[in-house]
Order: structure tokens, then C-alpha cells, then sequence
């Protein structure tokens, strides 16, 4: 894989830069959405949730906003690597070239947006007058696993568009249960123990709640949360490799 990588840097590159510029094509505030539109959202989240759950989180804003900045790079990432295939199909049945270039530069393209939003997040943090500590540093390890998760749940949504195209309907259904199940705007306090177990067998919950310790808590995660992170990350991308390996010829007759 990586040597295919490196003959097919140069394409890697332009298809990134396609997928990019492509996306906020013919708008007049170009890139400025991928900060607009999370802020919007906070926004209404914020206005609808904090009278409910924001009286018993300090600095809820910033609480509500290490989920919403999670999450919306992880349905970001799939829902734009899902329809990677199908949408370029009618290049990949024409020249001999690997397939999951085409997931990756979408990728790259959630990955900037979410790298913008991030900027913002901290700026947030730092009017919310949370001090910024040499823990910070740790996000990377959590976000370098959602990367990785992303692109594998990314790899197995894409290879199951091209078979069951409904998947795209079925998709925006789950992402809807997966952030009511990820704890985004309330706490779990209220939950039993049994019951709080249960969160941790959602990936999302794991990785919001990491950026949650370090930022508003200054706390290093737990050694089970880190085994968490890695675990997920490398089963959703084993589950994607496989399923580009085993159907990576009849693609061509589906698309």
C-alpha cells in the first residue's frame, strides 16, 4: 500500500486539493463555512441545552463544544468518504489506480476542516479563561486515533455504497442515535453506574470524552481510556482494509 502511496503521490495531492476547493465551490464565504457552520450549530445547541444541563457543568460551552468539535469531524469525514467510489467511479473503471486514494484526499479534507475548528475551539478556550497546560499536547494522541477511526468506518461505509446504495439514508439515521448516545450536551451523572459502562462501548463517547478530561479538567485519561482510543481506531480501520481487499474487483461491476 504504501508503495502504491508514493507512485501516486502527485494524483494524492490534486485529488485532495479537488475535494477541497470542490466543496465550498461558487459560495461566497469559500472556506469560512468550515468554522461557520460548527459555530452555528454550538450556537443552537448551546441555546436549546443550557438551561437544561448547563447549570451543572462549569464552562459548559466549552463542554458542549469538545463534542460537537468531535463529532462533527467524524460525520464529516464519513459521510464525504463514503460516497468516494460511486462518486468517482467513472475514473477508477478507466485507469488501473488504487481505490482508497480516493477515501484518503477526502480525508485530508474533513482533517482540514477540523483542524480550523480546532483553532477556533481553543480560541473559545482561552475566553473562557481555562488555563492551557503541557497536557494539551496529549490531544494529539486522540485525535491521531479519530483519524484513523474515521477513515476505517469511512472504508466500510464507501464499500458498502457501491452494493447497497441505501446505506446513505441508513447512515444519516445512525449518525443522529450515535450523537444522543455520545453525551455531547448532557452529562452522565444522572445515569447508573451499569448504565455509564454502557457509554463506553461507543467509540465517539471515548474520544470526546478524552479532549473533555485534558481541556476543562487538566487530567490525563485513565491507561483503559488510551486502550480504548487505539482499539477502535485500529478495528474500524482492519474492518475497512479487508472489505476494500475482499471486494476490491467487483467494485468494478457495481459502480
Amino acid at each position: 500500500m504504501l508503495e502504491k502511496f508514493r507512485k501516486n503521490k502527485f494524483l494524492f495531492k490534486m485529488l485532495v486539493k479537488r475535494d477541497f476547493t470542490r466543496k465550498y465551490k461558487r459560495t461566497i464565504l469559500g472556506m469560512g463555512w468550515s468554522i461557520l457552520s460548527p459555530l452555528m450549530n454550538l450556537l443552537i445547541m448551546y441555546l436549546v441545552f443550557s438551561k437544561m444541563f448547563g447549570n451543572n457543568v462549569n464552562n459548559y460551552l466549552i463542554y458542549l463544544f469538545a463534542g460537537q468539535l468531535v463529532f462533527s469531524f467524524f460525520t464529516d469525514a464519513t459521510n464525504m468518504g463514503m460516497s468516494c467510489l460511486v462518486n468517482n467511479a467513472g475514473i477508477f473503471t478507466k485507469v488501473n489506480i488504487p481505490k482508497y486514494l480516493f477515501l484518503f484526499s477526502q480525508n485530508v479534507s474533513s482533517l482540514i476542516n477540523f483542524a480550523l475548528t480546532l483553532c477556533v475551539f481553543f480560541l473559545f478556550v482561552a475566553i473562557e479563561g481555562l488555563p492551557f497546560r503541557a497536557c494539551f499536547l496529549l490531544l494529539l494522541y486522540p485525535t491521531g486515533c479519530l483519524i484513523v477511526f474515521n477513515t476505517g468506518v469511512s472504508l466500510v461505509l464507501s464499500a458498502m455504497q457501491v452494493f447497497f446504495r441505501d446505506i446513505q439514508y441508513l447512515w444519516g439515521i445512525a449518525t443522529q442515535l450515535i450523537m444522543w448516545m455520545s453525551a455531547i450536551f448532557y452529562t452522565l451523572d444522572q445515569f447508573e453506574e451499569s448504565v455509564r459502562a454502557l457509554f463506553r462501548f461507543n467509540p465517539l463517547y471515548i474520544y470526546i470524552s478524552y479532549f473533555r478530561e485534558i481541556v476543562l479538567y487538566g487530567t490525563v485519561p485513565d491507561l483503559a481510556t488510551h486502550g480504548l482510543c487505539a482499539l477502535y481506531a485500529l478495528l474500524a480501520f482492519g474492518a475497512g482494509c479487508y472489505m476494500y481487499k475482499r471486494y476490491n474487483q467487483e467494485f468494478l461491476y457495481y459502480v
